[in-house]
């Protein structure tokens, strides 16, 4: 399927559309990018989650018909409260401000809308997508976890989902393949594994590291972040098409 093509690709993170563009394409299925401002370690700035939603935002765009939307930059980052430079909003108020996004796309005519979600801590946005029905607007939270493990298959990522939590492999790779300008130095020695974070909701990420990072970045590289990226707009396919039929 193709979408506007060269245009999203070459506009950089933010959409850059004019109205008479998105009437004349006229999508029937907006993409909302939802990332996070808050500590990735000392090598990879607060923005990264931001950053790599609106990386795939902007792939997908690329490829499919979709309007895509700036991202909701500061979400649900509690568990990372302990280090600078974190900032935060209540669940209550993520919600509220997916809902107020959902109601405006309704009146400007599009009934769809796509939650890509890049931090794990906006566990709301299930519930705001299991809400939707009957609501006036057709939701999908992206990329579940199928979507990711196809990904990290196809790029040949190493840690497993679970130990890969925060700053690791994954995140690493992305942003070393589409914007090594934000990959600070010591990410190869900067590894930290902590399988066992039964208490991370009631005592948040400190307890379990010290440097910020779980998972191992030093595995990291621009190719698989390539083929992640590849992965993720392969299956966004079945998505579009869900909200479509």
């Amino acid at each position: 399927m193709s979408g506007s093509g060269t245009h999203e690709r070459a506009s950089g993170l933010l959409p850059r559309s004019t109205t008479e563009e998105v009437r004349g394409r006229r999508p029937a299925v907006a993409i909302l990018p939802v990332g996070s401002f808050e500590q990735h370690g000392a090598f990879l700035p607060l923005a990264t989650d931001t950053v790599i939603a609106c990386t795939i935002a902007r792939e997908i765009a690329a490829a499919y018909p979709v309007l895509h939307l700036p991202p909701v930059t500061v979400s649900c980052s509690h568990e990372h409260a302990d280090w600078p430079g974190t900032v935060s909003i209540s669940a209550a108020t993520l919600h509220a401000v997916v809902g107020d996004i959902a109601a405006s796309l309704r009146r400007s005519g599009i009934g769809s809308l796509i939650l890509l979600n890049a931090h794990g801590g906006n566990y709301v946005l299930r519930n705001v997508v299991q809400e939707s029905a009957g609501s006036g607007t057709r939701m999908a939270l992206f990329p579940g976890p199928a979507d990711w493990d196809a990904a990290r298959n196809r790029a040949g990522v190493q840690t497993s989902s679970h130990s890969d939590m925060h700053a690791g492999e994954l995140e690493t790779s992305i942003l070393l393949h589409a914007h090594p300008e934000l990959v600070g130095t010591g990410y190869e020695t900067a590894d930290c594994l902590a399988d066992d974070r039964r208490h991370l909701l009631s005592l948040g990420m400190a307890p379990y590291t010290e440097s910020g990072v779980i998972g191992r970045p030093s595995l990291a590289s621009a190719e698989k972040g390539k083929e992640l990226l590849a992965g993720l707009v392969d299956s966004f396919d079945e998505y579009l098409t869900l909200l479509t039929a």
